[in-house]
């Protein structure tokens, strides 16, 4: 990806601020967020119809794949989708998305077609073996570091708690057995291989970054930073900025806030922008990218939307 790519459409802020003040802003922030952040927006889970890939697209060719977890629980269903367009010399750049069966019943042909308009990618949307949207139980897993245990708010019923905390092995899984098997026959530019995940997604993309996966391009949408038991940008000022060169990172979040919405919402914006600015001070690639009045649930489709257009070249409609 281009050094213009990266900053024609979202330009960094330009205030000035030293490392020690933005640490102590961050703690300020992060702590914030853990204190507040009580609950997290539970997603729609009515059985899908017919995607992309079952009506057909005269834009992209689609193929699909099957897995299992090594210890044989949690089931995948991974959709690969190839333009029609032939690859740039380099190859197709590439992007990996989370909650596959959601982002495939948010695709259609004519963004199919929009994306082709510019240098289209190679879409893998990493899905489960369900006609829901969402696997709560196994994304929970796969996603997330260990998360925090919260009290039922009062006049609310607690929920059984889920097994969190295998997100090391899901990117184990993705990066020795996923990704190899769908790049196997394919021209893929490595330099624009991506990742994108929204809310627990998020926060599985946020840590693959820190912990230096074979991703070059990192999305991370909304993520459920106020869940964890320790988050992935705390302590970024110590992060060495020679370990994160030829790799980007963007951070996607709407100021919106719905009804019932956890209160830690403002903190997250907070703690977003503020790594930002000072990871970006320190020499890495980092964006903030603000989306005014979407909410957390808005930003599923519209984050998904501008990591393809991103990717491809096109203006993402993002703001500073």
């Amino acid at each position: 990806m281009t050094e213009n790519r990266r900053t024609d459409e979202v330009k960094q802020d330009s205030g000035i601020i030293t490392a020690r003040q933005t640490h102590g802003l961050l703690t300020l922030a992060i702590g914030a967020l853990f204190y507040s952040s009580g609950s997290f927006a539970r997603p729609d889970l009515q059985p899908l119809g017919p995607n992309i890939a079952d009506k057909g697209s005269a834009f992209y060719h689609f193929t699909q794949r099957q897995y299992d977890s090594a210890d044989g629980e949690r089931h995948y269903r991974v959709w690969t989708a190839v333009p029609d367009k032939a690859p740039p010399a380099a190859g197709y750049p590439v992007l990996y998305m989370l909650d596959g069966n959601a982002v495939m019943d948010k695709l259609n042909d004519a963004f199919l077609q929009q994306l082709s308009a510019g240098s289209p990618p190679v879409i893998v949307a990493i899905g489960y073996q369900t006609a829901l949207p969402f696997d709560t139980a196994a994304r929970a897993w796969d996603y997330t570091p260990p998360l925090k245990t919260h009290e039922p708010r009062p006049g609310k019923t607690a929920l059984p708690p889920r097994k969190t905390g295998g997100n090391y092995l899901f990117r184990q899984l993705l990066s020795e057995t996923m990704v190899p098997l769908t790049e196997a026959n394919l021209e893929i530019d490595p330099r624009q291989r991506a990742i994108w995940g929204h809310s627990y997604g998020g926060l599985f993309v946020l840590d693959a970054w820190r912990n230096h996966s074979l991703f070059r391009i990192y999305y991370s949408a909304s993520p459920s930073l106020g869940q964890a038991q320790t988050s992935p940008l705390k302590d970024t000022q110590t992060l060495d900025a020679t370990a994160f060169i030829g790799t980007s990172l963007y951070l996607l979040e709407g100021d919106g806030k719905a009804a019932g919405e956890p209160s830690g919402h403002e903190a997250s914006l907070g703690v977003l922008r503020q790594t930002q600015q000072q990871l970006a001070s320190n020499g890495l690639t980092v964006q903030f990218w603000r989306y005014p009045g979407l909410t957390q649930g808005q930003m599923f489709e519209v984050s998904l939307r501008a990591a393809l257009l991103h990717l491809s070249g096109q203006p993402t409609l993002a703001h500073q």
